[in-house]
């Protein structure tokens, strides 16, 4: 039941970076949710077999810490990566050039 509510939180915490973060015009609306959902019962389940008990704050505490990290690292990411996909495509289209990063 406790993986239930991890995955429901995991979701909340993508729902909210998905708004709260910038480029969301980027990804679709229901990525970041997703992977807040994977990562928080991923590191959920890492826990449980490293010994923690459910029952425990400490456990909650890095899983949604922990998610909360991690999924602004994968919005901020897709977000970048696909500015520069959709720029360099543009740039293909229109035979203009784009600069390349260094």
């Amino acid at each position: 039941m406790e993986l239930f509510f991890v995955f429901l939180l995991g979701a909340i915490i993508g729902l909210a970076a998905r708004y709260f973060l910038p480029r969301r015009h980027t990804h679709g609306s229901v990525l970041m949710p997703a992977v807040g959902a994977a990562v928080a019962c991923a590191l959920w389940v890492a826990l449980t077999w490293l010994g923690l008990k459910w029952d425990a704050g400490v456990i909650w505490w890095i899983t949604l810490i922990g998610t909360a990290v991690l999924v602004t690292i994968v919005d901020l990411a897709v977000g970048s990566v696909r500015d520069h996909a959709d720029a360099e495509h543009l740039a293909a289209l229109t035979k203009t050039g784009v600069p390349s990063r260094a």
